[in-house]
């Protein structure tokens, strides 16, 4: 169901609000880019500084502006099972076509506790839902054992996007639950190694910029066309390099903002890119071809 480039799309805002002017236009270019699918409100969205009310509002307008021409899975995690739950349903009564949850942050819950946190929303809801395991952000890491657990007890759980960083973690994934949960790349950087341990795709930081290009490489991957995708994929590694020079998503929003495409504003406690990355920054995307 979910499979190939789905763009963890950023929030733009102006003057402390959500600039839907841009949101609706952003969205018309990731469509025109070819992208399977966009994930609202996730982390590159800024999720951990967007209201309850914002982020309701955000997935609704999203579903709407999107008019079913490709996929929305909202994100809708959070370290408060009750909460996640409240989001996963607002966002299933909007109408998108599943769910993002990340591991609870904080609080370290146990093996046991991520298995019944996340059945407990999956239950909640009749729509799939989207794992999403990256333990440096959250503290902890959902083993694949554990996983297939979880699996087997919830028919929805469709996807993982996997983001420990750790390909012999992925292939355990593969290995345990094999067609019944689609893996997906949670970074950029690792996506060709990714396809080629049996990964489906992407949820991608960098197409928020070059959606075509990193489309085109899992689609040369997957008409067999290894070399020409291999060679794409080095072309476009220094960018993936570049969306980490801080903190996501400090430099795509930065990013977006040189290419003219939003506004760089970006909420506290993060800070713009400071001055020397904002040149190192530009001086790549001058390179590859996307900034003049």
């Amino acid at each position: 169901m979910f499979e190939g480039l789905f763009t963890a799309l950023v929030t733009p805002f102006k003057n402390g609000s959500i600039d839907y002017d841009a949101v609706e236009k952003l969205i018309e270019r990731q469509i025109a880019g070819g992208v399977d699918g966009i994930v609202p409100v996730g982390t590159t969205g800024e999720s951990p500084t967007v209201s309850f009310e914002e982020h309701k509002e955000f997935i609704s307008r999203v579903v709407k502006f999107v008019g079913g021409r490709i996929k929305v899975i909202a994100s809708t995690g959070s370290n408060s099972t009750v909460e996640a739950i409240c989001l996963s349903k607002s966002a299933r009564d909007h109408g998108v076509d599943g769910l993002l949850l990340v591991n609870p942050y904080y609080n370290k819950p146990t093996q046991q506790g991520l298995i019944k946190h996340f059945s407990e929303i999956a239950k909640s809801v009749d729509i799939p839902v989207v794992l999403y395991n990256i333990p440096g952000r959250t503290g902890v890491n959902f083993l694949p054992e554990n996983i297939k657990v979880l699996v087997d007890e919830c028919s929805n759980i469709v996807a993982i996007k996997e983001a420990s960083g750790d390909i012999s973690q992925m292939m355990r994934v593969i290995e345990l639950c094999g067609e019944r949960l689609t893996l997906l790349s949670g970074d950029d950087n690792l996506l060709l190694p990714v396809l080629s341990i049996g990964g489906r795709g992407v949820i991608s930081v960098l197409s928020n910029i070059i959606p075509a290009d990193v489309k085109k490489v899992i689609t040369l991957y997957e008409s067999g066309k290894i070399d020409e995708a291999r060679l794409l994929f080095y072309r476009i590694l220094p960018l993936c390099r570049a969306m980490f020079l801080e903190t996501n998503p400090i430099p795509v929003k930065k990013s977006m903002e040189l290419l003219g495409l939003c506004s760089g504003e970006i909420r506290l406690p993060l800070t713009p890119l400071c001055e020397q990355n904002t040149k190192i920054l530009a001086a790549m995307l001058r390179e590859y071809g996307v900034l003049q």
